[in-house]
């Protein structure tokens, strides 16, 4: 799993290199899943099971945000992120933004179900 993300990881950063991403408002970073240790962001409807004053992971990717609830899910294993997966979670991550739903078509065998569930995790 550490190594799935670690190689996604490098390949982000790689790519940020070549096309000159320099700013935190570029598109191109708002749309990676990112996780923040900081204090839970007031007025967004959170639910937090961390003091006001204290810190707690926070998960954003474009303009969505939750916070991570340490549910334990185990050891296991994650799909190979590809920009494919990317663009999975973000139409995912936007509709639940918007309070929609999402069910992801295509045939079968293509890891739709799969990459739901990864995002889950």
């Amino acid at each position: 799993t550490v190594i799935t993300i670690d190689v996604h990881s490098r390949d982000v950063v790689e790519s940020f290199v070549t096309q000159k991403v320099t700013e935190a408002a570029d598109f191109k970073w708002g749309s990676q899943l990112r996780f923040y240790w900081q204090n839970c962001p007031p007025g967004d409807d959170l639910v937090s099971f961390a003091r006001e004053d204290q810190k707690t992971c926070v998960i954003r990717i474009c303009d969505w945000i939750t916070v991570y609830s340490y549910e334990y899910v185990g050891n296991e294993g994650r799909l190979v992120i590809t920009p494919l997966t990317d663009r999975c979670y973000i139409t995912l991550t936007q509709a639940l933004h918007l309070n929609l739903g999402g069910a992801p078509a295509g045939p079968a065998g293509t890891g739709k179900t799969e990459t739901t569930k990864d995002l889950a995790k």
